[in-house]
């Protein structure tokens, strides 16, 4: 039973094997080739994955050559899917690719410099964790490439956390394996592994492959598609969603970009101490430089204003298209790499950096 104040909030998460997320890494190894040798691609790829076939679609303009089957192949191999017994492998599924140029009509407003779609993207940032991240975002042979986990914390009145009320992990696995070792696996070897021991009680509640059987996966088990995880890309659910999808996009499309540069600004002000949770938006119109908004939320964890920060912002930062790709280098190959395992919290990614704390501190702490 729950203490009246508490409350309880899930995230899940899944692995690079999950069918939409192969999807994702496809459509994102397919930016980033072209971006190798034409950093000014226009690229929109998307991808469908089911049994024995995946489809490449989309729409791309470049002065380069990729062959884009062979590198789909690869990405499906260093996946995992290797094997004829999981209905989808490298060397044996079919690839369709019925990718076509970009609409003239779209580039005439993304080659002044104007976003390429309309829309609105949010940035999140809260101190719960040393990445600013909400909280609830080995190797075992049996174990095949697709998997996904839920966890669910106990937070008091105050947003601190408790303690973890329940885990879920639904894992892939050969046909041979009693479901008593992957349980006992999932937890000694996983679960105790990635949550800190003082979270975990007695009451803590595991649920390892709650079927039964998790033998049929991947997308022979159920369909992929490029953008259907974006929630488990973002913040878990923790903080709102523009809707926009990531994966196979470049930078001049606001839905990935402006997502990066929303996270990046939330980031440095809940680093910079000025609020302990951040949510920032920003809204845009195709063909359009300047952000139509910037609307800033910290949750009645600062003694400033929202509308102050928006106006620094506003005033200080770059937000533009063009602004956005340059503060953040976005026209190198840097993409497949954040298609699974989440966009956010992960210094590997530029938006990551915290290069605007000091600004941020001299002018508004």
């Amino acid at each position: 039973m729950l203490d009246n104040k508490n409350y309880l909030f899930t995230s899940e998460s899944v692995s690079e094997g999950h069918p939409d997320k192969l999807c994702d890494q496809v459509s994102d190894a397919v930016l980033d080739a072209m971006l190798t040798e034409d950093p000014m691609s226009r690229v929109a790829c998307e991808c469908f994955a089911t049994t024995g076939m995946l489809l490449i679609g989309g729409e791309i303009t470049t002065q380069t050559y990729v062959d884009i089957p062979k590198l789909a192949r690869e990405v499906i191999a260093d996946i995992g899917y290797t094997k004829g017994e999981y209905r989808f492998s490298s060397d044996s599924c079919a690839i369709l690719n019925v990718i076509n140029q970009q609409s003239p009509d779209i580039a005439m407003g993304v080659d002044t410099g104007g976003a390429g779609d309309q829309g609105m993207m949010f940035g999140y940032a809260v101190d719960e964790t040393p990445e600013l991240m909400p909280a609830t975002l080995v190797n075992m042979p049996y174990l095949r490439p697709d998997s996904k986990s839920q966890v669910t914390i106990e937070y008091n009145d105050k947003n601190e956390i408790v303690r973890v009320n329940t885990v879920v992990v639904s894992t892939q696995h050969d046909p041979d394996v009693a479901q008593t070792t992957i349980k006992n696996d999932m937890i000694e070897k996983l679960i105790k592994n990635v949550i800190p021991a003082q979270y975990l009680d007695e009451n803590t509640i595991y649920h390892v492959n709650p079927t039964g059987n998790f033998v049929i996966g991947g997308p022979h088990g159920d369909s992929g598609l490029t953008g259907r995880k974006i929630i488990v890309d973002t913040y878990g659910g923790r903080a709102p969603h523009g809707g926009g999808a990531f994966s196979g996009k470049d930078a001049t499309k606001v839905d990935r970009s402006a997502a990066y540069a929303a996270r990046h600004l939330a980031k440095n002000i809940v680093a910079a101490g000025i609020a302990k949770e951040c949510t920032i938006q920003l809204s845009y119109a195709i063909g359009v430089e300047q952000p139509i908004s910037i609307n800033v939320n910290t949750h009645g964890t600062s003694t400033l204003t929202n509308a102050d920060i928006a106006n620094f912002i506003s005033k200080n930062i770059d937000l533009t298209p063009k602004g956005i790709i340059t503060r953040l280098d976005l026209r190198k190959p840097i993409f497949r790499a954040s298609a699974s395992y989440g966009h956010f919290g992960r210094d590997i990614f530029p938006w990551e950096k915290l290069d605007l704390v000091e600004s941020f501190k001299k002018n508004l702490a």
